[in-house]
Order: structure tokens, then sequence, then C-alpha cells
């Protein structure tokens, strides 16, 4: 996630890594040259170049704007809704760390560990990519039996969960703790399933693909139909707002792409590693055992 000053101008207006304008440069540029030519055709009289009605036209923009907006309330309400889930783990986590302190020091050891492989493996399925699972048995208190059971689980965020769950069930009826005590701390188990449920769902349901195909089809056509609708207004001006009112256009559908899939690595895209090594950092910050490094901004952005 690009992290930057807002309030500096003159950095908003020439920003160039985490903006959109990288995406689209190769379609702008070819929106001028197609509006140049037609401009300088027409000017030269070697071609008439039909101009599209107005009407139409206006019409068109109108109805691709509704579409637009729609499109990227979609995708931000996704990606908001990402990051909100991924606040109540945080949230829950800290909840864990000061309720599980009735417990034996060996068995809230190996449930905070649990709880921070748990962020890790979750994040690591919302991005589709191979956990390290190796790490665990050096940094953090897994055992082998566990972590090649894990290797092999179709859902490592839930055998996780599970793992946690038996902790507690082992000291509930060791005596170590009450049904009441037992109940309140499952509880916090019960919200990070929600806290995965509710990622799987972002994660597993795009918005429709026959209306993705549908809007960038009439983005694309709107765009290349630019040059034939203003040249004969314009003139020599038309290439200039053809790349302006295309970047608005292209950028808007580009971005709402981006940010509908939040948990990936794009440059606007949820902070997952920053979040999973807060985790880490607080729960063996309580154990009272080595930190990792903080996550820092590399080239203002945050993994």
């Amino acid at each position: 996630m690009i992290i930057r000053d807002k309030n500096n101008i003159i950095q908003l207006l020439f920003s160039w890594r985490g903006t959109i304008l990288p995406k689209v440069i190769p379609e702008l540029i070819v929106l001028m040259l197609i509006s140049s030519l037609a401009v300088y055709l027409s000017d030269h009289h070697h071609i008439n170049v039909p101009q599209v009605p107005a009407l139409g036209f206006t019409v068109f923009g109108i109805i691709l704007s509704i579409f637009l907006g729609f499109r990227n309330n979609a995708s931000y309400d996704r990606w908001w809704e990402g990051r909100k889930l991924w606040g109540a783990l945080i949230a829950t986590t800290r909840h864990i760390d000061r309720d599980s302190q009735v417990l034996s020091t060996p068995r809230r050891e190996r449930m905070l560990h649990h709880l921070m492989v748990f962020t890790n493996v979750l994040r690591d399925r919302l991005r589709q990519q191979t956990a390290d699972l190796e790490q665990y048995l050096q940094r953090i208190a897994l055992s082998t039996e566990a972590v090649n059971d894990l290797k092999d689980h179709i859902n490592a965020p839930q055998y996780m969960l599970s793992l946690m769950q038996k902790e507690l069930f082992e000291a509930y009826k060791a005596g170590e703790i009450s049904d009441i005590l037992y109940t309140h701390l499952n509880t916090h188990i019960i919200e990070l399933g929600s806290v995965q449920a509710g990622c799987d769902r972002i994660a597993g349901t795009p918005l429709p693909y026959a209306y993705a195909v549908l809007l960038n089809r009439a983005v694309y056509s709107f765009c290349f139909l630019l040059p034939f609708s203003l040249g004969t207004v314009l003139g020599i001006w038309t290439p200039v707002l053809v790349c302006l009112l295309a970047y608005m256009f292209l950028g808007l559908d580009k971005l709402g792409a981006e940010i509908e899939e939040p948990f990936g690595k794009q440059d606007n895209d949820l902070p997952l590693d920053a979040i999973v090594r807060l985790v880490e950092r607080e729960l063996l910050t309580s154990l009272k055992q080595s930190l990792p490094p903080s996550i820092t901004l590399d080239n203002h952005n945050l993994h």
C-alpha cells in the first residue's frame, strides 16, 4: 500500500510510483497518436473524418460514468471490508494475549505461537502463495508433527485454530481454567474463524466477469471514439483533451480492477505483510522473546 504525504500539491501532481498512470500510459500514447492523425488529415483535407453525433456521445459518456462509479464503489467496499476484517484480527489477537494469561506459561506460549502461525498462513492463503513452513520450526514454537500436518491440510488457518481450541480444551480438562473462562477464550477463536470466513468470501467471490468485460469494452470504445467526436471542435487541442479524458476513464477502470482484489501485492492492496509482522512483534513482546524487525516503507510502499 502506498503511503505518501497527500498535502504536498507538487508531489501529488508529479507522483509516478503507486499511481495508475504507468498502467494506462500505452493506451494514452496510442489515443494521442490517433487524435493527432485525425486532426492532421482533417485539416489538410486528405480525408473527411466523420464526426460522432454529440448527443449520442454525451449520453454514452453519462451512462459510462454511472457504471464506472458503481464498479469503483463496489471495489472500494471490498477493499475497506478487507481492511476492517484484518483490523478485527489485530484486535482479537490482543484480546487473546490479555485473556490467555490465566493459562499455564507453556500452554499460553504454545497458544500464542499457534496464533502467529494462523496470521501467516491466512495471509498466504489469501495471496495464493506457498507458505514457508520451515521458518516456524526455527522462529515459532511449532512441533515438527504440526508442521507436517500443516503441509497436507487443505485449510491451514482452520487447522491452526483447531490446535488453539485443543489447547483450551486440554486446559479445561486439566482444571487450569473454569468452564466460564473456557467459553470466554473460545469466543475469540470463533471470532478469528469469522475473520477468515469473511476474507475467504472476498477472495473467492470477485465481481462478475461478464460485468467487468462489459465495462472494459465500453470504456475502450468510448476512449477511441473521443478523437472523432472532439476533433472538429477542438482542432489542435484534440490530442490534449482526449488524453486527459481517457486518463480519467481508463484510470478509474484499472484502479477499480486493482482494489477489487485487496489481498494481493499490487501498490494499492492491503499491507498484509506489515499487519502480520505487527501481530508477531506484539505477541513476542508479551512472551518476552526476541523480535523480528518491523517492516518499513520501501519506496513509499508498505507491503
